[in-house]
């Protein structure tokens, strides 16, 4: 087909309108002809100059260059995009002219365009991959632009937070994921001061954020400014969520407490085991001999009356060595499978008659059928009376008071160290439940508990009851007791609402191996 001169000028404006390089050079490499495009920035005149030279100021072709593949193959060549390289190569393209089936002339297209294009796919890339590992980070991740409108919001902070991403990219402002607007005011604030990490920087700051439901939820916050041109374009925040840190931290502060009550019961049972046994021998002498004198003596009232006096004194030293050696736990136990509801009821036997429980009302939810506690049933009796009279005492002797007993549910455990539970309690700790213990409630409506009282209760001689009405050995003692037989005790309190004593304590292995044989 001839080709038309007209159509010969439409293809010479589009070769020179072509924004590519497009150079053709003669079989060693010299400058044949240039489109407008390959003669910008050129001071080219064909008079035979080698490309390589012209264009790379190099002594010998580029690295991969494609004409050297077009003249070995004689076909036209393409050298991929992957293998693009400004350092290395000047032209991804080459194709042989003939004439007379020889190579008369190659037309090249030079690296520019595709090079621009391949850089920016690789920035693309980069951009992907940086905003996907962003969303994938363990810890969250919330950036801004300067007007405050989510750009990232990943699913770590999404999990944290409870909004879902593009919940939170389409409606939610930076200023909405704090507690309130002063917390985010005061985050920007340290960011553009220097005395945080630098300006431009916040390192290791507790913040609190606000969840979909309203949740106050503590992190830790490190963030930065994105600067461009030394203008302020964004903001970006990395959030590491402290709730399970800081449940575990107050677990070990609990666990440490728990410890540090058991060596001082166990130090101070000691001393008051060697104290008590230097008192009795020396008390059960005032008591005898006072009673000597006053049996075998003529007195008057007066001298009798002195002599009483000393008489109640000293078996009031009596008792109180005798509470010492109960709460030294030097006595014998006779370990053995109790049951505890018929030693509820018999503790309640000896002490409803009482005056003190003329205006109780008590409240027995005993459950059915349980199994037997291993325990010393003389102790057993001590440590129950002891925590009724403690909530009669509390109650100012009239009000209720509800004795429960039962087994705890399958998986259910007490933990006494939620910051979310309204109720003081006292000692921190994990009660389980691993289905080899019985569970004792007895709950009173009294005053409750002074916050400040609370961790002292278990002390031995801390009372808050008036001089003379009280040793202060009464909940120590219930302490060793339940400590000795391999339970837990903890005390939970609500001021003006009253308190709860819960106690664990293992079953007996009777009832366990029952159990076992007929599983």
């Amino acid at each position: 087909m001839q080709i038309t001169s007209e159509q010969q000028d439409f293809l010479f404006r589009a070769v020179n309108a072509f924004k590519r390089k497009l150079i053709v050079i003669s079989p060693d490499f010299r400058i044949l002809a240039a489109n407008e495009q390959g003669l910008i920035n050129q001071d080219i005149e064909i008079n035979g100059r080698r490309c390589y030279e012209q264009f790379r100021g190099l002594d010998g072709p580029c690295e991969h260059c494609p004409v050297l593949e077009s003249l070995s193959t004689r076909i036209p060549t393409y050298i991929g995009k992957h293998d693009i390289s400004q350092r290395k190569m000047a032209c991804i393209f080459s194709y042989p002219l003939f004439k007379d089936d020889q190579i008369d002339a190659l037309v090249v297209v030079d690296f520019d365009l595709p090079v621009q294009v391949w850089l920016e796919e690789q920035m693309n890339q980069s951009s992907t991959f940086l905003h996907n590992l962003l969303l994938s980070s363990v810890d969250g991740v919330v950036a801004a632009d300067k007007t405050g409108r989510l750009v990232i919001f990943n699913k770590a902070v999404s999990e944290i937070l409870g909004y879902g991403i593009e919940e939170a990219l389409e409606k939610l402002h930076v200023t909405d994921i704090y507690a309130n607007r002063d917390v985010a005011k005061d985050v920007m604030q340290k960011l553009r001061s220097e005395a945080y990490g630098g300006k431009g920087k916040l390192k290791g700051h507790h913040v609190e954020l606000v969840g979909k439901n309203g949740q106050s939820i503590p992190v830790r916050l490190n963030a930065s400014i994105v600067y461009k041109d030394d203008q302020e374009v964004a903001t970006i925040g990395f959030f590491r969520d402290l709730r399970e840190t800081i449940k575990m931290e107050k677990e070990l502060e609990k666990t440490q407490q728990q410890l540090l009550q058991s060596e001082k019961m166990a130090s101070l049972g000691k001393l008051a085991a060697g104290v008590a046994h230097q008192l009795n021998n020396p008390i059960g002498g005032i008591i005898l001999f006072t009673k000597l004198v006053m049996e075998e003596n003529d007195l008057s009232a007066e001298i009798l009356e002195d002599l009483q006096r000393i008489l109640r004194d000293a078996e009031r030293c009596r008792d109180t060595v005798k509470e010492l050696l109960e709460f030294s736990r030097q006595t014998r136990q006779f370990m053995q499978p109790c049951d505890i509801n018929r030693a509820i009821t018999r503790t309640l036997f000896l002490l409803e008659s009482q005056p003190i429980f003329q205006n109780i009302t008590i409240i027995k939810n005993l459950g059915d059928n349980l199994p037997q506690v291993h325990a010393d049933p003389q102790q057993l009796n001590h440590m129950l009376m002891n925590i009724i009279l403690n909530a009669v005492d509390a109650m100012e002797k009239k009000g209720s008071l509800t004795i429960s007993t039962r087994l705890p549910e399958a998986g259910e455990g007490i933990y006494t160290g939620d910051i979310s539970t309204p109720m003081l309690e006292y000692p921190f700790c994990w009660l389980p439940s691993h289905g080899d213990r019985l569970l004792i409630e007895i709950t009173d409506t009294g005053t409750g508990i002074p916050e400040e009282v609370l961790p002292h209760i278990f002390d031995p001689f801390f009372t808050t009851k008036e001089e003379g009405k009280g040793t202060g050995l009464g909940l120590s003692m219930v302490y060793g007791i339940v400590e000795n037989h391999g339970g837990n005790i903890i005390v939970k309190s609500k001021p003006e609402e009253g308190t709860t004593f819960i106690v664990t304590l293992p079953l007996s292995t009777q009832n366990m191996k029952g159990s076992d044989e007929n599983g």
